[in-house]
């Protein structure tokens, strides 16, 4: 009895020590399978993220590479073009041997050109003419490793060529194509080694009749070991197929033109490769991951821009995973030593927390003196809890008391800081546009004057040492002389609109009453004058409707403007091949108008961006020339004027702006 007596008075004085032991191990229960599934999640959900991270980088230098390419290709057929017109304009065997030499010489991207005719085109060659200029570089092997870098040209010896892919199909379609062919010697014993990607177009008469055919070759070999370099893996590789999946690269030569990626692909046990296959040839972007000769990859894969080509990158999972695998090893030691941490913790945690019970029987005391917020209901208990809880309850009614001020208080606080958080919001936004306005002011008026500058900074050079017109030609010196005006132009330009868009340009332009009689077709030329010292090879045309005494009442200075910055919008954006103005009368809502009309043939503007070209400091693109000042400040002026400015949305060749003034304005009184 005495044993049992002093066992309970030492649970009645240590009813901790007993329920933390048990609050310990029931945590300890429940964390290990929690602890053990967030642990598997996890390492489930770092595969997932290596994984995506594979194909974010595999992506990305699957787009270097084909950028990369699309340089390549862009290159050659830039060259091939830019000559073409050359051969048409020389069909002389020795002027077609000369200008092929010269493609491949200053060429590097393009490794042979060959120009050949249509049947006895000329007749000292009879059937058969074909120039020939091959890179030796990439004609040998040994001319490779020795870094020999010469073009050797030649007239190819007689053979059907008419029947060869590179020939046939620009032929048959009449249109530049590009097209894989090996190299197969036929009359060289100078070839280019390996598999070929020639961009063929056809050469025509001035009565448009065919004449040739002129084909610049690019080694897919040399191709290929460029794109070895680029690998984001160390046995990942690059492929590239066809549109019937024929290899054009692959690191196994033997499968390169002859096989395609459906050969020996049996559909019940690579129905992954031959889904990667379909979706390569018909030409789609994406990333699919696929058994490849036993071995699980991630491969992305793209079309080639301007071919019939896609190109693909394959990564093996044992690189991607390489580091996920390694992971495996640490999941046993983690969980053993996470298990024993949670163990330590759980008895910590608890003893904590039963600890301080009775300290917290003196604070009740203090909560009921209004020194703390506790909602909790009365207890029948009377051990240290129930006391406890019956302290909050207390403290409770106290606090009720003063509930509904400190509601008010706290929706008040709640406001102001809404308030302080939207106006600190408007503070940065506003700093954010003026720090973006000052730096495009900066730059735009950075760009021209380093211009003229450095121009200046010749001409100081070069007055130091001698006269000007002993050390540069007069040709140049013009060029110097028109460069410098013409940027101090856009300065001045600048500055104007700057000013014009400002609160002070504004104001001038409202207290502006001054009207004159303006010659419409008057004003119109001199716009056209003032533009072609800018743009003096761009022909604008000039269309009237009126006589050249026909006036209206308007501000000549601001309806000057508003035909200067569309005028100057117009040249500067369009194609160059036609700008013309018009003039023409209207009646519009029972006024006489007068229509100055200005049109080009370009791009035009998207009707995405319609929408914003009138807004002040608004640009179609962020990284275009200019400040979003002309069309804006040339509307404001038109309106001004009692007049309007608007874009046809009707005409579709480019742009056409429409300058619509009334005969007899009162648009300054208006507005104001």
């Amino acid at each position: 009895m005495s044993n049992l007596r002093k066992s309970a008075v030492s649970r009645l004085r240590h009813p901790a020590r007993s329920l933390s032991s048990k609050l310990s191990i029931g945590i300890l229960i429940l964390a290990i399978p929690i602890f053990v599934l967030s642990l598997g999640v996890l390492f489930y959900q770092s595969r997932f993220i290596i994984r995506n991270e594979a194909v974010g980088h595999a992506k990305s230098v699957l787009n270097a590479t084909m950028q990369q390419l699309s340089r390549h290709l862009n290159a050659i057929e830039t060259a091939t073009k830019a000559y073409s017109w050359l051969v048409e304009e020389n069909m002389h065997p020795d002027s077609l041997l000369a200008i092929t030499h010269r493609l491949v010489l200053f060429n590097p991207h393009i490794d042979g050109c060959s120009v050949s005719t249509e049947p006895y085109v000329f007749e000292d060659y009879g059937r058969h003419f074909s120039a020939y200029s091959v890179r030796e570089s990439t004609a040998t092997e040994g001319s490779i490793k020795q870094g020999i870098d010469e073009v050797s040209t030649v007239v190819e010896e007689e053979y059907e060529y008419f029947e060869k892919v590179w020939y046939k199909e620009p032929r048959r379609n009449d249109e530049a194509c590009w097209v894989v062919y090996f190299d197969e010697a036929d009359s060289l014993a100078l070839t280019i080694e390996g598999l070929l990607a020639s961009y063929s177009r056809p050469l025509h008469r001035p009565d448009s009749s065919l004449v040739g055919i002129i084909s610049t070759d690019m080694s897919l070999l040399q191709l290929s070991k460029v794109m070895a370099d680029e690998k984001p893996y160390p046995h990942s590789y690059f492929v590239m197929v066809d549109e019937e999946g024929r290899y054009y690269i692959h690191p196994d030569v033997s499968r390169l033109y002859h096989q395609t990626i459906f050969s020996g692909a049996d559909p019940s046990d690579h129905a992954d490769l031959i889904a990667l296959g379909h979706e390569m040839t018909k030409g789609k972007t994406g990333n699919m991951s696929v058994n490849i000769d036993g071995k699980p990859c991630l491969v992305c894969y793209q079309p080639v821009p301007g071919t019939r080509w896609s190109l693909a990158l394959i990564c093996p999972d044992s690189d991607v995973l390489a580091d996920y695998h390694k992971l495996s090893y640490l999941v046993v030691p983690l969980l053993i030593f996470g298990l024993l941490v949670i163990l330590l913790l759980c008895r910590r945690y608890v003893a904590h927390a039963i600890r301080p019970l009775g300290q917290l029987l003196e604070k009740t005391q203090s909560i009921a003196a209004g020194n703390m917020q506790v909602d909790i209901p009365h207890s029948e208990r009377e051990d240290v809890v129930g006391r406890l809880q019956n302290s909050f309850a207390t403290m409770l009614q106290s606090l009720n008391f003063h509930i509904d001020s400190v509601r008010d208080t706290t929706e008040q606080t709640r406001k102001v800081n809404e308030e302080l958080a939207e106006a600190t919001r408007l503070a940065q936004e506003a700093d954010r546009q003026k720090t973006a306005f000052i730096q495009n002011v900066s730059h735009q008026i950075r760009t021209p004057l380093n211009i003229i500058m450095g121009f200046a900074q010749i001409l100081s050079n070069e007055a130091q040492q001698a006269s000007p017109s002993e050390l540069l030609s007069e040709e140049e010196l013009k060029t110097i002389t028109n460069t410098m005006s013409h940027n101090t132009f856009l300065l001045r330009r600048l500055v104007l609109m700057l000013f014009d868009s400002s609160d002070t340009g504004l104001s001038e332009e409202l207290r502006s009453h001054k009207r004159d009689m303006v010659p419409c077709n008057s004003v119109a030329r001199d716009t056209i004058e003032y533009i072609n010292k800018q743009y003096p090879n761009l022909d604008i045309k000039f269309f009237t409707e009126v006589p050249d005494d026909f006036c209206i009442s308007s501000n000549r200075l601001y309806l000057s403007l508003s035909l200067r910055e569309v005028l100057y919008n117009a040249a500067k954006y369009s194609d160059g091949q036609r700008v013309a103005v018009r003039i023409c009368l209207s009646r519009s809502k029972d006024t006489d108008v007068v229509h100055f009309i200005i049109e080009d043939t370009g791009e035009g503007i998207a009707d995405a961006d319609r929408e914003r070209m009138f807004t002040f400091f608004g640009k179609i693109d962020d990284l275009s020339e200019g400040l979003g000042l002309g069309l804006p400040l040339a509307k404001r002026h038109a309106q001004n004027l009692g007049g309007d400015l608007v874009l046809d949305a009707d005409y579709h060749d480019g742009c056409r702006f429409i300058l619509e003034q009334p005969i007899n304005s009162h648009g300054n009184e208006a507005t104001t």
